[in-house]
């Protein structure tokens, strides 16, 4: 489990930088259509890239830091073992269903995607495939964090 852990652990890491880039493809927008006439859907579109793989990795990013759907003002009075409970449930009947849910009914969409290398519908441009594929980052790294999060050991005690 250490292994999975500090394999998410970078996986968030490495893609914390890819708002730089995303940042300033979206600045770039305007400037490009408005005096350059040209590349504002370029960067549109690998805008659209960096901003499916951050988010696709954020919400697992979220969850690690205890931000991402914590009811944090009635579960600071929990005892530290029911904390833990309680997020290990949620990792069983929430997240995991969630995610097998989101990788099976996706199947047939991600799998042709990346079958076919799809580029935007809009421009032709490669790299649509990677926007859809993002889905399947997402649901895998949530798949993988909740599995951790139920492996955790409880505490012993009431601390």
């Amino acid at each position: 489990m250490r292994v999975l852990d500090r394999a998410i652990a970078r996986t968030v890491s490495a893609t914390g930088w890819l708002a730089l880039p995303l940042i300033t493809l979206l600045f770039l927008q305007w400037p490009l259509r408005d005096l350059f006439r040209s590349y504002s859907r370029e960067a549109n579109d690998l805008g659209q890239v960096f901003f499916a793989l951050y988010v696709a990795v954020s919400v697992t990013a979220a969850t690690r830091a205890g931000t991402h759907l914590a009811a944090d003002a009635l579960a600071q009075r929990y005892s530290l073992r029911v904390r833990r409970g309680l997020v290990r449930l949620g990792a069983l009947a929430g997240l995991i269903p969630w995610a097998l849910f989101v990788l099976l009914s996706s199947k047939a969409t991600v799998l042709l995607s990346l079958s076919v290398f799809e580029a935007f519908p809009d421009t032709n441009n490669p790299g649509y495939f990677i926007v859809k594929f993002a889905l399947w980052i997402m649901a895998l790294l949530i798949l993988a964090q909740a599995a951790l999060d139920i492996a955790r050991p409880l505490p012993s005690g009431d601390a």
